[in-house]
């Protein structure tokens, strides 16, 4: 597995995260919540991209859940 990379960006006001490389991204899709995953060719999810994005105003709230068995 790679580093995990994060990127904020202040004035696009994006916060994106990689947990994979992002040279493997071949599809992108967004979500309900202003959210975009960043998949693989495979369908996994490989990275996140919050749109308005701002840390001063509101944190967001992040949970973490085990794929693992």
């Amino acid at each position: 597995m790679d580093d995990i990379r994060v990127i904020h960006e202040p004035v696009g006001k994006t916060l994106t995260i990689w947990i994979d490389d992002p040279q493997k991204e071949a599809i992108c899709q967004e979500t309900v919540e202003e959210v975009i995953l960043m998949k693989d060719r495979d369908g996994h999810v490989i990275g996140f991209e919050v749109l308005h994005y701002d840390p001063a105003s509101s944190p967001p709230s992040i949970s973490m859940i085990s794929t693992s068995s």
